[in-house]
């Protein structure tokens, strides 16, 4: 007589050509964050395939419910991501995005399909263990405010109430077949940071007659990398950077301010609220002290993610025993940010990745890149893994 175990093995490996169809298709239909409309009604549409019904939230947003033996006695969550990037897509493959210069180019179309294959592997099983399993497929995961925290409010973590939340995400550093895991902090917490430094515009032949906001942003964005180098205590990772800078003058033309665009990001609430003030008290001094001034936004953006010692040990040990030990490795911190981490506050959570690389054929590329893909194995991998991990979970 088969064991569960070997039941998910097989219906991941009979499961997963439809799920490689369905991953393609996301794929090859993507929609920017809180524009999820078709890849909604698709998901829905798909969950009524496998006998489950959905119901939206967050607009955009779908929950669905896979019910066990004794349902009540027991709940957990498996959250899946749904948006994509605005980017322009160079893969030329038989999926490749038919919107163009939208992409997704994060995985999230390789989340949400290996959830639905997860879902349809529990719902086949649903006489085989006891407690809910609770489906979220969250829109909006790449654009602040971060689709996790919207669904929050609007009750995702209620009626029934998950006692612990597990998801995934794709890693093209690690080869298909393997995941990752780490307990406690994992990812930073990220801020926006918008600048304008105001100056006096003109001729650029007559600088004494102007105010050079160009020249106080260069040495703006120098002297801010002190934060850093200077006030973050080594113990906290830290990072801040500025990736969009615009000066709407020419050769000959000083404008009269300077838009500035970036990120801060931490592991520490205390520091995260202290770097703040000083990024803004650095800002509006310096550009006084060279005769201009600026206004400055900061926007609290996502928190720093926490993986839970008890839920991440008991994923980490299925993972072993689905996949051995030896596909299982440490991941190190993160600082990328994940609006996964709005969950992680409020719930016992874990966080894994799910390995996607394939060197020999040439599946390399780093996310959010227009290269971007994942050798479809992993699907197999994902949706079985994940099927054993939330049985696990049931019974931990």
């Amino acid at each position: 007589m088969s064991t569960t175990l070997d039941r998910i093995k097989a219906l991941a490996k009979a499961y997963a050509p439809d799920t490689v169809l369905v991953r393609r298709h996301i794929h090859a239909n993507p929609e920017l964050s809180f524009e999820e409309y078709n890849t909604a009604a698709y998901v829905k549409q798909v969950l009524g395939q496998y006998g489950i019904e959905a119901e939206s939230m967050a607009n955009t947003g779908l929950v669905a419910l896979v019910k066990g033996r004794n349902p009540e006695k027991k709940t957990i969550a498996l959250r899946a991501d749904m948006d994509a990037l605005p980017i322009l897509e160079a893969n030329e493959v038989a999926y490749k995005s038919k919107n163009e210069g939208v992409m997704h180019a994060c995985g999230h179309d390789v989340h949400t399909a290996s959830l639905l294959g997860t879902a349809r592997i529990l719902q086949e099983l649903r006489g085989e263990f006891e407690g809910t399993v609770k489906l979220v497929f969250q829109p909006g995961e790449e654009k602040f405010p971060g689709g996790a925290s919207i669904m929050i409010k609007e009750g995702v973590l209620q009626n029934p109430a998950p006692e612990s939340i597990v998801g995934q995400h794709v890693f093209p550093l690690l080869p298909a077949g393997k995941v990752g895991f780490k307990s406690g902090m994992y990812m930073a917490s990220a801020d926006e940071i918008y600048i304008t430094v105001k100056g006096k515009g003109g001729h650029a032949a007559l600088p004494e007659m102007n105010v050079d906001p160009v020249l106080i942003s260069a040495h703006l964005l120098v002297a801010l990398q002190q934060i850093v180098s200077r006030h973050a205590s080594p113990k906290v990772p830290t990072v801040l950077s500025f990736g969009k800078v615009e000066a709407k003058g020419a050769t000959n033309v000083i404008p009269n301010e300077v838009k500035i665009e970036g990120t801060f990001r931490t592991m520490n609430e205390v520091w995260r609220k202290e770097a703040h003030q000083k990024i803004r008290k650095l800002a509006e001094s310096l550009c006084e002290s060279m005769g201009g001034s600026c206004d400055i936004d900061i926007k609290f953006g996502y928190p720093f993610l926490q993986n839970d010692p008890t839920v991440t040990g008991i994923a980490r040990k299925a993972a072993e025993v689905y996949l051995g030990a030896e596909n299982v490795v440490d991941l190190d911190l993160w600082m990328g940010a994940e609006d996964f981490a709005y969950y992680t506050q409020q719930v016992p959570a874990c966080f894994y990745r799910l390995g996607t690389r394939n060197e020999a054929r040439g599946i390399t590329s780093g996310v959010h890149t227009p290269t971007f893909d994942i050798d479809e194995t992993a699907l197999e991998t994902g949706i079985g893994l994940m099927a054993w991990i939330a049985l696990q979970e049931l019974e931990g």
